[in-house]
């Protein structure tokens, strides 16, 4: 794969629903939800292509009238996953993301997506789904990522520290939300949270790889590391956004537009979100270095990150090393489960190495071994 390559959108295959049967699905399933004067109407439908790897997105417009007023709008629809598509994760609870940003919306005034409704019955579109209000605004795109082209690209050094700044306090105050245990009981569970977290990511590589004979020689590695490291004392529980990212923020010039995407949200130290965004960043950047080109070195470094993020919160980070190459663990699984279906659907072959599953092997190599450079 050259660096030519990674700046071309990945075209991978999600689902073969058919448009024109989901744009009249949704507008049958529409004149149940709206009081309307006429029948509502779907008038576009399409499909994002800028993510979307481990579940459904659908773009659509729909209009009718409300007592002789225009009504409607631009809608966003998520979808769980249909059984044949391979999916990413094991489960998909769109109810509890649902429920998850309404409590995020009651107790904060984050940009959080209007919510309009959930449907739980997999028979109207193939399988359950939300739909929110389309905000607008941009996010660095995963695909093709950011690092290489793009609105972030070509910012000045100083907006993308800004923009590092209201990432960080995005972060910040999902974790200053009170109680979030008796908000959200379905997150919570018998014993220590970041024992759950950790045993509850053991299932999932065994359910997504090594139950089908996929091990990954550098993911069982970095199990048994985080075993052995395990921290003695977590800091406090707070609720965990999970996939807490720079592609997950939409941004009206430099501020924060809506904040998207909670299928990963949990109960746990402070630390798994600030981690992520650490990773997930240094994931892309290294990708760019690799191919010998410049990325955007200046975004999202560790010292600039670990400090605002003390100044929002006044909480000092503990074992971030840890939470780092756990990040990259839980990445690394993500990645290997993609190869695995690119390979199912014909997109790809298996490697002879299996540690070729995750393309950020050298990254885990160097944190399990403490010598990887941060900034």
């Amino acid at each position: 794969m050259s660096a030519d390559d990674l700046n071309e959108k990945w075209e991978l295959t999600v689902s073969d629903r058919d448009d024109d049967e989901l744009a009249t699905r949704l507008t049958q399933w529409l004149a149940g939800k709206v009081e309307s004067d006429t029948p509502p109407r779907v008038t576009s439908l399409t499909h994002p292509q800028a993510g979307g790897m481990s579940s459904a997105t659908l773009l659509f417009d729909a209009e009718w009238t409300e007592n002789g007023q225009p009504a409607g709008g631009s809608f966003v629809a998520r979808l769980a996953p249909e059984a044949d598509s391979f999916p990413v994760f094991e489960k998909y609870d769109l109810g509890g993301q649902f429920a998850i940003m309404a409590a995020v919306t009651e107790a904060t005034d984050l940009p959080i997506p209007p919510l309009c409704w959930f449907e739980a019955d997999d028979s109207v579109l193939g399988s359950p789904f939300l739909v929110m209000r389309r905000v607008g605004g941009q996010a660095p795109s995963d695909n093709p990522p950011y690092v290489f082209t793009g609105w972030l690209y070509d910012a000045t050094p100083e907006q993308r520290l800004e923009i590092t700044r209201n990432t960080v306090d995005v972060i910040a105050r999902i974790h200053a939300i009170e109680n979030p245990a008796e908000r959200l009981p379905h997150l919570d569970g018998e014993g220590p949270a970041l024992r759950r977290h950790l045993d509850a990511q053991k299932r999932w590589y065994a359910w997504a790889l090594t139950d089908d004979g996929y091990n990954i020689p550098i993911l069982d590695r970095a199990f048994q590391w985080l075993e052995d490291n395990f921290p003695e004392h977590p800091t406090a529980d707070v609720l965990s956004w999970g996939d807490a990212r720079p592609g997950n923020i939409m941004f009206e010039g430099l501020t924060p537009n809506a904040v998207l995407d909670w299928e990963m949200a949990a109960i746990g130290p402070r630390e798994l979100d600030v981690a992520w965004t650490l990773l997930i960043h240094r994931f892309f950047q290294d990708m760019a270095t690799k191919y010998g080109q410049p990325g955007v070195p200046d975004y999202m470094r560790r010292s600039d990150v670990e400090k605002l993020y003390t100044e929002a919160t006044g909480h000092t980070l503990q074992d971030l090393d840890w939470y780092l190459t756990y990040a990259a663990l839980r990445h690394g699984v993500v990645m290997a489960r993609i190869w695995r279906r690119m390979i199912h659907f014909g997109e790809t072959t298996e490697p002879e190495n299996r540690d070729e599953f995750v393309m950020h092997a050298d990254l885990i190599e160097a944190l399990l071994d403490g010598t990887y450079d941060w900034d």
